[in-house]
């Protein structure tokens, strides 16, 4: 079963807004069983959106469209699959009565143009929106659904998860997905692939192995697609299993999670603490590892020692170590983790110190140049490393890397 996903807004295509609404509603449509065959976003223009919906019928089986259907005049998607079904609009009742108990809930007065809202083509079913004022629709025409939604992410979401998701497996067979993905790194996708081609290559045609590399990790998917789930899930965790002894030493979780929360999950696993001393990264380290519930069992915090100053202050730098070598150096940034480790008084630190740029640098240490050290009271990691000019990705660069220096240093350490 094959879905397209159309998101519909100016505001989309001119950059002003990001679409993490496909990403959320592919991720909830796979996981039930439908595959999303293509992703659209289309402005807000007639011509487009019946366009839109003429081609993805061609090539889906059920196509969900998101946006266009607030109460102002920029908001055509309503009349636009009216039209596409060649049918009028009617005031569905239902519709109307939640939106007139929505503004008496907030003591305002009920104008025309929100009465609108309750109208909808005669030949949908009304999907109640119980977080706004603009109704859902759902259709079946010629062998098709058409699911039309909010744009409001938290409106669709509900939507989705207590009416859309529900009817689309009591309508519909659908297959069993089952997804193992494996989290590695500080090794590259090619490098990886060439050490489990073999295992790749002995894959059923049931099963599919997917590489999803992104700033010095890459997740590995197998996917498994059939009938019997128990079966599915066997062959997809036999070949995981595979895979997984086969680069041992390079896995950081074997699950969907990103690095920061594998490395909390062991730590907190082996009641090990951690703190950190940031320079060029600004703090991103620590806001990478405390946007996660539980963070405060492993990490103590740290300091964004963005100047000399600080440096000494803080973390016990010596003067003369950044007069003879600067602050960007391995002298210093070991310095830094060594002042981390014995002033926050934690089991495992990171330090960080560059030229995140787009200026500031030297022929010697151009933009670019991170130093990073990692260490333990047992043992201490340091690197130099020379990203781009480009000073966001050289902070989320630096901190990644470090990250996937402390899984690598506790994967040895950390028994």
């Amino acid at each position: 079963m094959l879905a397209e996903i159309i998101t519909i807004g100016d505001e989309i295509l001119i950059g002003q807004i990001v679409d993490t609404n496909s990403a959320w509603l592919a991720r909830e449509l796979n996981q039930t069983g439908i595959r999303v065959k293509q992703i659209s976003s289309v402005s807000d223009d007639r011509e487009h959106i019946l366009t839109a919906l003429a081609e993805a019928a061609g090539r889906a089986d059920i196509i969900i469209i998101t946006g266009g259907l607030g109460p102002t005049k920029d908001d055509i998607t309503k009349k636009t699959i009216a039209e596409y079904f060649g049918v009028k609009l009617i005031e569905n009742k239902e519709a109307l009565e939640n939106v007139t108990r929505i503004f008496a809930r907030y003591n305002r007065p009920l104008l025309e143009v929100n009465r609108l809202q309750a109208q909808v083509p005669e030949n949908c079913e009304v999907i109640l929106n119980k977080n706004g004022t603009a109704p859902g629709m759902w259709f079946n025409v010629n062998g098709k659904i058409y699911i039309s939604m909010p744009g409001v992410p938290h409106e669709m979401m509900y939507m989705t998860e207590e009416t859309v998701i529900p009817k689309l497996k009591s309508s519909l067979k659908l297959p069993f997905i089952f997804h193992k993905t494996i989290l590695t790194a500080g090794e590259g996708e090619s490098f990886l692939a060439e050490r489990i081609a073999d295992i790749e290559d002995s894959l059923p045609p049931d099963v599919k192995l997917a590489y999803l590399p992104k700033l010095g990790q890459v997740r590995l998917r197998l996917s498994g697609y059939g009938e019997d789930e128990a079966a599915i899930k066997e062959k997809v965790n036999e070949f995981a299993d595979k895979i997984i002894a086969r680069v041992a030493n390079v896995v950081a979780a074997e699950e969907d999670i990103p690095i920061e929360k594998a490395i909390l999950n062991m730590m907190t696993d082996k009641g090990l603490t951690l703190s950190v001393a940031e320079s060029c990264t600004g703090g991103y380290i620590s806001h990478l590892i405390t946007q996660h519930a539980g963070s405060s069992k492993v990490f103590f915090g740290g300091a964004v020692t963005y100047s000399c100053e600080l440096k000494k202050s803080i973390l016990g730098v010596k003067n003369d170590t950044l007069q003879q070598f600067g602050a960007v150096s391995r002298e210093t940034v070991s310095e830094m983790v060594e002042g981390a480790l014995l002033n926050f008084k934690s089991d495992y630190a990171i330090a960080v110190t560059g030229i995140a740029g787009p200026d500031g640098g030297t022929p010697e240490k151009p933009v670019g140049t991170v130093w990073i050290a990692v260490a333990s009271n047992q043992k201490m990691v340091v690197k130099k490393l020379t990203f781009g000019n480009k000073r966001q990705q050289n902070i989320e660069r630096s901190a990644i890397s470090a990250l996937t220096m402390l899984n690598t240093l506790l994967r040895e350490t950390a028994k």
